[in-house]
């Protein structure tokens, strides 16, 4: 992973203070954990006094997590838990918002930002659903919101897709990222699902196509694409493996020779209905795949593949 870490006294201002954490569900434990490994205090809320209680146990393994991965550059940043969300919003300048994706929910907590925090602040919505425009929709100064959405978990996947429609806001979100060793990318507009997700659909409705037509089963569906595309892809991207793909003319060379079969594959794509048959054959096979293999068992090697992964990517190995 490429931290990033700038000298202290390069730290933007916005981190100068503690950052505010709302929302201590998955998402949020991931973030307060990579804040804290970048020296950065955090100031956490939930609604779920369980969710409060449990954050400082449970935002050991992430942080275990980092610190494997290379030691941090900085002391770490300390942790305090409020029961209120105006008390956690006191003297921060930057909100990264993760409480689940309920709209009244999202308004509330809007609402809640404007009148506690400081008139400077912005809020980062992890939303990975709902748009900036139905997020805004009821606030005083919508620009002080920006998407901000990662892909989980957080303090190991990079990216973090933004969409503001102010460039000063997302100048401002990039170099808090940045300094925490994230993966900034910029929407030009707002988009259902964003980049990645879009990216992700796209591709899964492909590989539930191929298991409701009978062309192969679901491990071998992930066995192709792990052991394939997924390896170049997580180097080079969508458009310039297929770029490489044209030697030494590129994509233009690729476009002119191989565009036609490209475009024969994408008409014979399907488009599956998750009906409770085709859902009940993907829940067997990928039981199947897990072969016995318990959610956090499956996630504790998902997390260490992706450690693997991003260290030999960044040199480290």
């Amino acid at each position: 992973m490429m931290y990033n870490i700038q000298s202290e006294s390069d730290t933007p201002q916005d981190l100068q203070v503690p950052v505010a954490i709302l929302g201590c569900g998955l998402i949020g434990i991931s973030w307060t954990a990579l804040f804290l490994h970048h020296g950065i205090n955090v100031h956490a809320w939930d609604p779920n006094a369980a969710a409060r209680n449990a954050l400082s146990e449970k935002v050991k393994a992430p942080m275990s997590q980092l610190s494997d991965m290379g030691p941090p550059a900085v002391t770490l940043g300390s942790l305090s838990v409020f029961t209120e969300m105006s008390a956690a919003l006191d003297g921060v300048m930057f909100v990264q918002e993760s409480a689940p994706e309920v709209i009244d929910l999202k308004h509330e907590i809007y609402d809640n930002f404007e009148h506690s925090a400081d008139s400077d602040a912005l809020i980062a919505s992890s939303a990975s659903g709902l748009s900036w425009s139905s997020l805004s929709a009821k606030m005083s100064a919508p620009e002080r919101l920006l998407t901000a959405h990662p892909f989980n978990p957080p303090h190991l996947v990079p990216l973090v897709e933004m969409y503001s429609p102010l460039d000063a806001v997302l100048d401002r979100a990039e170099r808090i990222y940045c300094q925490i060793g994230r993966v900034p990318v910029r929407m030009k507009r707002e988009a259902t699902g964003h980049i990645a997700n879009r990216l992700a659909s796209a591709l899964w409705r492909e590989a539930v196509n191929i298991v409701v037509e009978g062309i192969a089963d679901v491990e071998a569906v992930d066995l192709a694409l792990v052991n394939g595309p997924g390896l170049r892809w997580a180097v080079a991207g969508a458009h310039m493996t297929y770029h490489l793909g044209g030697g030494e003319g590129g994509m233009a060379q690729y476009l002119r020779h191989l565009g036609p079969s490209q475009e024969s594959r994408w008409e014979d794509l399907g488009s599956p209905t998750l009906t409770p048959e085709v859902c009940a054959k993907l829940i067997s096979g990928v039981e199947a795949e897990a072969k016995g293999q318990s959610i956090k068992e499956l996630e504790k090697a998902r997390d260490a593949g992706l450690m693997r992964l991003l260290a030999a990517r960044d040199g480290k190995v």
